[in-house]
């Protein structure tokens, strides 16, 4: 049975930066990669749906040591890939990877200090487990049971699992869904479909900026590269993250401000209430990002509408809806959202007893009170994901390096008796339904300190960064 310092579970965004991170600022400790697919890539590599692309501008999202270099900053799923499978062979992190094999359980030793990691293909042994796997299931999304879906003639297709070979081109589409998937599946099809309706049963708040960056392209054409790099990174931090306090502090103008942003970008025939005047306040759900206005130039052009109503059932030819009206169609896309998971649905055990995510608090947005040597990497939700995965990277790195210094084989954080009593928030704090359906599997976070986990990277950068790991919750062995 093989043994390494540190197995990387997941070989996306995450485990490529963590890769990196090891590397560079661990480099005695051995490690490897564990993907359960054949490639790399992670969400980018699964999903191939029209027009899949980027809702966070690139120079965030891609990684501060691999300054992304192409001249669109909200960029598309294929360019994407590209830069991960670049930076993985620039820094040969690709040889560490080992595809085909999904991690399935692991169970932790206090006695020899080591976790046995068994996957679909063979056993490891680590002293410590960092699962960069992202929350999302990659075998499934969420599936609605509509009434009478088997008598629909058409052809039904969930995101997730895009047929390579689907041509819709003079198809009757129909897209359900209101999301980030949804506004991204309209415009792209609007082209060769003969109609894209999108129906919502409520809407979410869109907004919309350009594809490339203006002004980071004039920083780039006189700034060295790096330098470059770090001048727009800082710039797009500070105002995604004066935007996000802005609208949670100011709901009520934040949402004044986005409807009639996109009122002055629709057709008369379609008002802003109801198909875009949601229910919720602004980011309590994510923002949907519209890279030039696409979306509405397809709704103004008329290749495209929005339908706000319920699903009473499919019909052959199409969908009856609550209201009465029927939408026919040729192609139905489900875009009903996607199954959440918490550390990629690894079953754990530490010294025989079972863990169960739900029930354990998360420490510094990445470990889980009790469970020793092992760390969780997920993003913002109200920015890039990158600038918190690296940040957790970061961490772990500076943890493992202590533990070396001090010659500690475990640690540990554990939350004090009294946090056990704060209320049950899902370490993912939104009210979207796909976390709403995942509140009792995911970790939870507290109220205050290193438990709770807080949406503002600059004071994630001086925690992660700067304040010492002996903070008298976490506990060395």
């Amino acid at each position: 049975m093989e043994h390494y310092d540190v197995l990387v579970v997941g070989a996306g965004l995450s485990g490529i930066g963590a890769a990196y991170r090891l590397q560079t600022r661990c480099p005695d400790r051995t490690y490897a990669i564990l993907e359960a697919r054949e490639a790399l890539g992670g969400t980018w590599d699964l999903f191939r749906y029209p027009g899949v692309r980027s809702d966070s501008d690139m120079f965030t999202l891609g990684f501060p040591f691999h300054p992304w270099k192409a001249a669109k900053a909200i960029a598309d799923g294929p360019s994407i890939l590209s830069y991960l499978h670049e930076t993985a062979a620039k820094y040969g992190i690709d040889k560490h990877i080992r595809y085909g094999e999904r991690v399935v359980r692991a169970s932790w030793s206090s006695a020899d200090a080591r976790w046995t990691v068994h996957t679909s293909a063979a056993s490891y042994t680590c002293s410590f487990l960092y699962a960069c796997s992202g929350y999302y299931d990659y075998d499934s999304g969420h599936v609605v049971d509509f009434d009478g879906q088997e008598a629909f003639e058409g052809q039904v297709v969930h995101p997730q699992h895009w047929p390579a070979d689907l041509d819709y081109t003079g198809k009757r589409v129909v897209v359900v869904g209101s999301g980030a998937t949804a506004v991204t599946l309209v415009p792209a099809m609007a082209g060769a479909a003969e109609h894209v309706t999108m129906l919502q049963r409520s809407p979410s708040y869109v907004a919309s900026r350009p594809a490339v960056d203006a002004l980071s392209d004039r920083i780039r054409a006189v700034l060295p590269e790096k330098t470059a790099h770090r001048v727009i990174r800082g710039k797009n931090v500070a105002m995604s993250t004066l935007f996000y306090n802005a609208f949670r502090k100011f709901p009520a103008h934040a949402a004044w401000l986005l409807n009639s942003t996109v009122a002055k970008q629709l057709p008369d025939s379609i008002p802003v209430d109801p198909h875009f005047t949601p229910r919720y306040k602004p980011w309590d759900e994510r923002l949907c990002l519209v890279p030039d206005a696409d979306l509405f130039k397809a709704l103004r052009n008329g290749s495209a509408s929005v339908v706000t109503d319920e699903i009473e059932r499919f019909t052959p030819s199409g969908l009856l809806l609550r209201s009465g009206e029927k939408l026919e169609a040729d192609l139905v896309v489900t875009a009903t959202g996607l199954r959440m998971v918490a550390l990629g649905n690894i079953k754990l055990t530490v010294d025989g007893w079972t863990v169960k995510p739900g029930d354990r608090f998360v420490y510094k947005g990445m470990m889980l009170d009790g469970v020793p040597n092992l760390a969780w990497c997920i993003g913002y939700t109200n920015n890039s994901w990158t600038l918190r995965s690296d940040l957790t990277s970061q961490y772990v790195c500076r943890l493992l390096n202590y533990m070396t210094t001090t010659k500690s084989r475990i640690c540990r954080a554990d939350v004090p008796p009294t946090d056990y009593d704060a209320p049950r928030r899902p370490v993912v704090d939104l009210t979207s339904g796909y976390v709403r359906r995942a509140a009792d599997i995911l970790p939870r976070q507290g109220t205050h300190g290193p438990w709770r986990l807080r949406q503002n990277y600059p004071r994630d950068l001086l925690s992660l960064r700067f304040t010492p790991v002996t903070d008298g919750v976490m506990r060395f062995f």
